[in-house]
C-alpha cells in the first residue's frame, strides 16, 4: 500500500503545480491518476472537488468533498468548499447547514468566510434581515472583506435602506478600487438616493474596468435610462 500512495501523492503534487498555473485539465488528469492509486487522501479529493468547480460539474465537486469530509472529520477547508459548492448549485439550505456548522467550529481560523456566506446564503433566500445579521457579524471580525461590504449593501437595498446602502458600498469601493461589480452596485444604490450624477459616473468606472463584459453592458444600459 505505501508506493501506490506514495506515487498518488506524486501525482496530487504534479496536479496541484497545473491547478495553480490554472491548466485545469492536466490538473484533473493527474488528480483522477492519484484517485485510482489511492482514492482514501482527503487532501486529494479536496483537490479534486476544487477542480470540478473551476470545470463547471457541481454535481461531482460536492461529492468529491463529501468524501474529502468523510475521510477527515476535522478538515475545515473541504467543508467550506462543500459549502461553496451548494451555493454555486443554488442549493440554499444546504449551503447554510454547513456553513452554520463551521461558524461553531471556534477552531476555524477565518469565521468571517462562512459568516459572510450565510448572509449571501439568506439573501437568495429573500431572507434580507437574516443575511444583514450574518453580513454585519462577518464585518464585525473583518472590517473591510469587501465580498460581506458587497453583499451588505445590496441587502440594504433589498430593504429599502438606500443610505446604508451607500455608505456600505463606498467602503467597499474605497477597499477594492479595481472590483468594477462594487461600483455597478453603487451606481444603483445612487440611483436609488436620486442622486444622478455620481451614479453614471459609477457605472462608467464599470465600463472602464471591465470592458467587453456583460457587467458593462448592464452598465450601459443604466446610464442610458437614467439620461
Amino acid at each position: 500500500m505505501e508506493i501506490p500512495k506514495q506515487q498518488s501523492e506524486a501525482s496530487r503534487n504534479l496536479g496541484e503545480a497545473y491547478y495553480a498555473q490554472g491548466d485545469y485539465t492536466a490538473a484533473l488528469n493527474e488528480f483522477l491518476k492519484a484517485a485510482k492509486l489511492y482514492p482514501d487522501d482527503p487532501y486529494l479529493q479536496n483537490d479534486l472537488g476544487l477542480t470540478y468547480m473551476m470545470k463547471g460539474k457541481m454535481d461531482l465537486a460536492v461529492e468529491c468533498f463529501k468524501k474529502a469530509v468523510v475521510l477527515n472529520p476535522e478538515y475545515a477547508p473541504a467543508r467550506n468548499n462543500l459549502g461553496t459548492a451548494y451555493l454555486a448549485k443554488g442549493e440554499w439550505d444546504a449551503a447554510i447547514a454547513i456553513f452554520k456548522e463551521i461558524t461553531e467550529d471556534l477552531l476555524y481560523a477565518t469565521p468571517h468566510f462562512p459568516l459572510s456566506n450565510l448572509g449571501l446564503a439568506y439573501y437568495n433566500k429573500k431572507q434580507y434581515e437574516t443575511a444583514e445579521r450574518y453580513y454585519l457579524e462577518s464585518l464585525k471580525i473583518e472590517p473591510d472583506f469587501v465580498v460581506a461590504l458587497k453583499g451588505l449593501g445590496k441587502t440594504y437595498i433589498a430593504l429599502g435602506k438606500i443610505r446604508e446602502a451607500v455608505a456600505t458600498l463606498e467602503k467597499a469601493v474605497k477597499n477594492a478600487p479595481n472590483f468594477a461589480a462594487v461600483y455597478f452596485d453603487l451606481g444603483e444604490a445612487y440611483t436609488l438616493a436620486h442622486n444622478y450624477p455620481q451614479a453614471v459616473f459609477m457605472y462608467q468606472k464599470v465600463t472602464e474596468l471591465a470592458p467587453d463584459t456583460t457587467l458593462a453592458e448592464d452598465a450601459k444600459k443604466e446610464i442610458m435610462k437614467i439620461r
